[in-house]
């Protein structure tokens, strides 16, 4: 489909979202605050956009930010594991920020799309809540199991066992990336997560692609991180990063070395370097 014909349909798409937003419940967690900048207005409309993609299980709106016009679309993606991995919402806030103020260092052949917080019920429970209640939905689905790659009912976080929905994108949220990554169909993806120190690849069944082994080599190296390759710890069905690999686009999980900072400057170099790989 024709860049320009999408662009168009996600702009009214916006505008709808942005409307509908007006009659949402305000979160009772912490806020979202809307990055300010200094770039010239006109200049700030043609280049950046912030629209609604969906709702979540209790309609608090999924945003996503946009930022520069280029063919080569990547996606960035922060808190699917809602408040239990706060520190990954705030890393995107501040990844949104530095881009709305400056957005100098995307390529002109590079579009970036941030989505800050997938999972908005679970980041707007407050921190004395359980971290089961703050990493899963309201419907109480981890959400990064709700993907269709090797998708079970039931999957695994850690040693619990864990529901992962009545079927692959029984969830709201799910829904909501899924139908944004079919529109834009973006080049590779990384998704924020903690902790674990270290970036990892995705497959679904049909072995690692090239290019995520590079995505992978490339964040890792720039942030200081170990390029771990696929996560072995315990099994997992249902990722985002699966569901990606299986139709062909490169995803990386980055996990943080804590869940209080945002590890700004590594993660900021992480991003520099991808940006500059899809150049």
């Amino acid at each position: 489909m024709n860049k320009f014909i999408i662009a168009g349909a996600v702009l009214t798409l916006g505008v709808v979202g942005l409307a509908m937003w007006a009659f949402w419940p305000e979160p009772s967690g912490p806020a979202v605050v809307p990055p300010t900048s200094t770039a010239d207005p006109v200049e700030q409309i043609a280049t950046s956009t912030q629209f609604v993609i969906g709702a979540s299980v209790e309609a608090r709106p999924i945003e996503v930010y946009t930022f520069g016009t280029g063919e080569t679309d990547l996606l960035f993606v922060g808190g699917i594991h809602g408040g239990y991995e706060a520190n990954t919402v705030r890393l995107a806030e501040a990844m949104i920020t530095e881009f709305q103020l400056d957005g100098s260092t995307i390529p002109e052949s590079v579009t970036v799309h941030i989505i800050p917080n997938l999972n908005p019920d679970g980041y707007a429970l407050p921190t004395t809540a359980s971290a089961q209640a703050r990493r899963f939905n309201a419907n109480d689905i981890d959400l990064n199991r709700n993907f269709d790659c090797r998708w079970q009912p039931e999957s695994t976080w850690r040693s619990a066992v864990v529901s992962a929905g009545a079927n692959p994108f029984s969830e709201p949220e799910a829904i909501a990336l899924r139908d944004y990554v079919r529109t834009v169909n973006p080049n590779a993806a990384v998704f924020w997560h903690s902790i674990g120190n270290a970036v990892f690849t995705s497959e679904c069944g049909n072995g690692i692609l090239d290019a995520t082994e590079v995505l992978m080599n490339t964040y890792a190296i720039a942030a200081d991180y170990e390029a771990a390759g696929l996560w072995t710890a315990y099994p997992v069905t249902g990722d985002a990063e699966g569901w990606l690999a299986s139709i062909g686009i490169p995803a990386v999980t980055v996990e943080l070395e804590s869940r209080e900072s945002i590890e700004w400057e590594r993660n900021w170099a992480g991003v520099l370097a991808t940006l500059e790989l899809y150049r």
